[in-house]
């Protein structure tokens, strides 16, 4: 359930919605994936559960890591990230177990899991520390817990200070507070819920990575029909609106912006790590 990803998607949101999420949330999401998966310091035959898992990006990369004796479950709340999440796996083993499920009421036994992750979920969370407090249930003693949240304020980055001029001059209340929270976990609200829910050797530090997009345009448009603030835009203001925005987001980083229309964006997420 979680995009920029990091940003969930509405409940009625539509299979276009869905799709763009996977799509163009691809390449903004890998190297945070990756750097969550090291975190938790898998290994063949570990039992993995990717909280809040979208359309599966950590699920799919922890699946390779874990190998054939190696188990990877994945809960979401919303049944059209699942969909994709399920048809989007590799036929590999092991299987990815897909469920729809709250983070607050999680289906699995105590002690299930080795690693718990959480990639730009937490921050969507409505009760972060129950949340939290069932991700510690499910994680076996010794295991170990990381998450991602993108680190605020806004103009620590061009992308995010771009999205937040689009929202002020297109959007609505709505749609400036779902961009809000997209914003919203900074690094001692997380040490503060890992410590409350149960963890301990909480650890919080930032990790940023330049991301690349071969056409910029394209990428605008797409990703702000996947995040909620971009729905609402169009929902409230019609697709003339919703073009306006992205014409905003386009302009605001045409310093970024090479004359071949490609564009290398830094961004800096918060990763935590704690220990059951």
């Amino acid at each position: 359930m979680a995009d920029l990803t990091g940003f969930p998607l509405k409940d009625n949101a539509t299979h276009t919605a869905t799709e763009h999420y996977e799509r163009y949330s691809a390449p903004l999401m890998a190297p945070f994936v990756a750097a969550a998966l090291e975190a938790v310091d898998l290994f063949p035959g570990a039992h993995v559960l990717d909280l809040a898992c979208g359309t599966g990006f950590v699920a799919r990369s922890a699946a390779a890591q874990v190998g054939p004796t190696g188990h990877v479950a994945a809960v979401d709340l919303l049944e059209g990230m699942l969909r994709i999440a399920a048809r989007k796996a590799p036929r590999m083993y092991p299987d990815i177990e897909f469920t729809q499920a709250p983070a607050d009421k999680l289906p699995y036994p105590d002690d299930s899991f080795d690693a718990v992750v959480c990639q730009q979920g937490l921050q969507f969370f409505p009760d972060l520390e129950a949340a939290l407090t069932e991700a510690a249930r499910v994680t076996r003693p010794g295991g170990r817990f990381t998450a991602t949240a993108w680190t605020p304020p806004v103009d620590r980055s061009p992308y995010f200070a771009a999205h937040f001029k689009a929202v002020a001059e297109h959007g609505t209340p709505e749609a400036e507070a779902r961009f809000a929270a997209s914003l919203s976990c900074p690094a001692d609200r997380l040490t503060a819920a890992l410590t409350t829910a149960g963890f301990h050797d909480v650890t919080t530090r930032e990790v940023t990575f330049a991301v690349a997009f071969p056409d910029f345009a394209d990428f605008a448009s797409g990703h702000l029909a996947a995040v909620p603030w971009g729905q609402s835009i169009e929902e409230t203001g019609g697709p003339a609106r919703f073009t306006e925005a992205a014409e905003t987001i386009r302009e605001a980083l045409a310093p970024h912006t090479s004359p071949d229309g490609s564009a290398t964006l830094p961004f800096t997420s918060t990763l935590a790590t704690a220990t059951r």
